[in-house]
């Protein structure tokens, strides 16, 4: 097993078969779109794919329907729990990744016309952030007092400090006022 190499996707599939118990490759997909699907982005292919190989290591345990659409089932084995619990416990060495496409486009912008396309480009994101924090604290009202939800609330607050993080920055440069944003910076780097 050791010579196996697990990915993102492997541990996703692993960690919500493990909360929600046997799970078909739609259900995976549903349950990680309402979840994970937040702030992990992925190809929801590889829910469809990941668990066949996941079973043919040992990991996961297939069980197919005899008669119908022939669903496909999957339940966490032994070997599967264990591996989730062995990354689960082990430290990550790799830096938080932030992937998003506007950053990508403001540090290309200089190539464009700045004067028309980074305001336009603050308000969407603006929008945007607005919007998911909206989400997020319709999930926070929702599950809040679930103690079922709770361990993955913490999650689900790290993503309200993001968003609300972008969201200042984003402002910040709608409103043509970077300054507010570096003062606050200076700040907390002299309380620390």
């Amino acid at each position: 097993m050791s010579d196996v190499r697990l990915s993102a996707t492997s541990y996703v599939v692993l960690g919500m078969i493990a909360l929600r118990g046997p799970s078909t490759p739609y259900e995976l997909k549903r349950a990680v779109g309402h979840s994970v699907g937040y702030f992990w982005h992925f190809p929801h292919a590889q829910l469809y794919s990941e668990p066949d190989r996941l079973a043919g290591l040992g990991l996961l345990e297939l069980a197919v329907e005899a008669t119908g659409r022939r669903r496909k089932t999957y339940s966490l084995t032994d070997a599967g729990r264990t591996a989730l619990k062995d990354w689960l416990s082990s430290p990550t060495h790799e830096h938080f990744q932030m992937r998003d496409i506007a950053e990508l486009k403001l540090f290309f912008n200089e190539a464009g016309d700045p004067e028309d396309d980074i305001p336009a480009l603050a308000r969407d994101q603006i929008k945007q952030h607005e919007e998911r924090i909206a989400v997020y604290e319709g999930m926070v009202e929702r599950f809040g007092d679930d103690p079922h939800a709770q361990p993955r609330m913490i999650t689900l607050e790290l993503g309200l400090e993001m968003e609300h993080a972008a969201l200042r920055f984003w402002s910040a440069l709608a409103d043509g006022d970077l300054d507010r944003l570096r003062a606050a910076r200076s700040a907390r780097r002299n309380r620390g």
